[in-house]
């Protein structure tokens, strides 16, 4: 079944390279046939976090806000894009997540973490789990893994060293699967 995915990704750095590993997994799901939107907050711009989406008068927040929360109540999943800063979750995705909560709700969300280095920014990984929950778009088990992100793809996406291809397939299967279910779900009806 298409699904309507939403892949956000974190850095707004001058020479940011997981913008690569993020149009990689925006190219993957595509050739699977679903609808794929790339959120990047440097094209977004959003300012930094003063008041939530929610707590805006109905039809006052800005228009960038008022265009995400749009696009996230249609989406079916989530993929979250992030590099590894200082151990943690880069700046400009926490920005970007925190504006936002019940858009998110009842949806599940895939990590894809990378890093110049060998570890594929598996720590970010691990603070980023527990925002997603806390946000109500609990990640799936697996993490896709990036390491050496600058040398893997080229500008458009795609896998330089022949080995990602394959790689994420269990990942995108079990987003695939988890999206299904939780759709299916939401079409029943919410807790609350």
């Amino acid at each position: 079944m298409a699904l309507d995915v939403i892949v956000i990704y974190g850095s707004v750095r001058s020479t940011r390279q997981g913008i690569k590993a993020a149009k990689f997994v925006v190219n993957t799901f595509k050739k699977r046939g679903h609808t794929v939107t790339l959120v990047d907050p440097l094209e977004t711009k959003l300012p930094l976090i003063d008041k939530l989406y929610r707590e805006y008068e109905k039809g006052k927040a800005p228009k960038v806000l008022e265009d995400l929360a749009g696009l996230f109540r249609k989406a079916d999943a989530f993929v979250i894009v992030s590099g590894e800063y200082n151990h943690s979750i880069p700046p400009a995705l926490t920005n970007l997540l925190d504006h936002f909560r019940v858009e998110y709700f009842f949806r599940p969300s895939g990590i894809v973490c990378y890093s110049v280095g060998p570890f594929g920014g598996v720590r970010a990984a691990m603070q980023l789990r527990a925002l997603l929950g806390e946000l109500g778009m609990s990640s799936i088990p697996t993490v896709f893994a990036i390491p050496e992100v600058h040398s893997s793809f080229n500008e458009e996406g795609i896998d330089l060293k022949n080995i990602y291809s394959d790689s994420v397939k269990r990942f995108l299967d079990e987003l695939e699967w988890y999206a299904n279910a939780l759709k299916e779900a939401r079409n029943k009806g919410i807790p609350y």
